[in-house]
């Protein structure tokens, strides 16, 4: 998977339901750590046998944005 910690492999997929994101615990080839990113942060690496050539670089940032459904306002006013 492309990161925004760079290239990894995905290990582990985490799913919370229907009202979160999915998170995908990726180990970072270069440096061995171990990450969980928002589906929203990570793309699917080059695969030729699929003809997926060159996959966007997840975009920068991404990682401020709070999948918390109490940080929407319309939702945190609701209760």
């Amino acid at each position: 998977m492309n990161t925004p910690k760079g290239e990894g492999f995905a290990h582990v997929l985490i799913d919370y339901g229907p009202e979160s994101d999915l998170y995908w615990t990726v180990i970072i080839t270069k440096s061995g750590e171990i990450w969980t990113f928002s589906n929203r942060e990570v793309r699917a690496s080059k695969n030729i046998t699929l003809g997926r050539v060159s996959p966007e670089e997840p975009p920068p940032g991404e990682a401020d944005v709070s999948t918390n459904p109490l940080s929407i306002p319309s939702i945190k006013a609701a209760r």
